[in-house]
């Protein structure tokens, strides 16, 4: 379902050469391999780019560019652009991110949960701040850990301009991957980022909180009773429900480990 947070028939293919090699591992099983493989054939820059910026997805690309395909290559180009809508906003323009509404919930929802006032918190996937800087206007230190350069370079110029920068550092990494020593926080934060592995994930949040210390997820799952809400629930998270504008009901779950 297309993200319409952009335009993306005014983007160029070429766009998809600001991409991460992080981003660029979770493309097989997300983009149509037909509308990929005839794009690819009319942007053989793009297809090198790929090749050898992730080459363990080589092997994907070889069977995506074997397939038939008859589209017209822009019709495919855009398919391709609207699928990826959300990393190409990141790489682009990550101010139409920072605006969408349903980042406006009631910052309540996190600070009733976390005293963060003097604490050391990582928030995970930070992206453009939407909990750094709830955590940093309450007194937290804060080490924003997230995969793509642009988020990080973005982060950090909207800090500054609120002077808020002196008690972040922002770092690459990921939520399987968080690159600190173990029971390194007090807090271990993230918004939209569990589920896609939750037994590696969850023993990476464990590992760098300390004894005593929370783990929050803020939102943490759509309205559902799905496999990450089962994983949440019997691993000891308590959990509520709360309201993003316009993108409905959400959960959001916490631990004290």
């Amino acid at each position: 379902m297309a993200l319409n947070w952009m335009k993306v028939d005014k983007v160029s293919f070429n766009s998809l050469l600001l991409l991460e090699r992080v981003q660029l591992t979770w493309l097989p099983g997300w983009v149509d391999e037909e509308n990929l493989a005839t794009a690819l054939r009319a942007n053989p820059a793009v297809e090198w780019f790929m090749r050898h910026k992730c080459p363990e997805i080589s092997s994907w690309l070889d069977k995506v560019l074997s397939l038939p395909t008859e589209a017209p290559v822009r019709e495919a180009e855009l398919a391709v652009l609207s699928q990826l809508e959300d990393l190409l906003v990141y790489a682009l323009d990550p101010d139409i991110y920072d605006a969408q509404p349903f980042l406006n919930w009631d910052n309540r929802e996190l600070t009733e949960l976390v005293d963060f006032a003097g604490k050391t918190v990582i928030d995970v996937g930070a992206g453009t701040g939407r909990l750094t800087l709830v955590a940093l206007e309450h007194g937290a230190t804060v080490y924003a850990v997230e995969p793509v350069a642009n988020l990080r370079a973005f982060l950090l110029q909207k800090t500054r301009r609120q002077t808020l920068d002196k008690r972040l550092f922002v770092v690459d990494g990921l939520i399987t991957r968080i690159p600190f020593a173990d029971k390194f926080a007090d807090v271990v934060m993230g918004g939209h980022v569990f589920g896609d592995a939750p037994d590696e994930e969850y023993a990476e949040l464990l590992r760098v909180v300390r004894p005593g210390g929370m783990i929050v997820l803020c939102p943490g799952n759509n309205d559902k009773d799905n496999a990450a809400h089962k994983f949440l629930v019997e691993t000891g998270f308590q959990w509520s429900r709360f309201e993003q504008p316009r993108d409905g009901i959400k959960r959001k779950y916490w631990k004290i480990v």
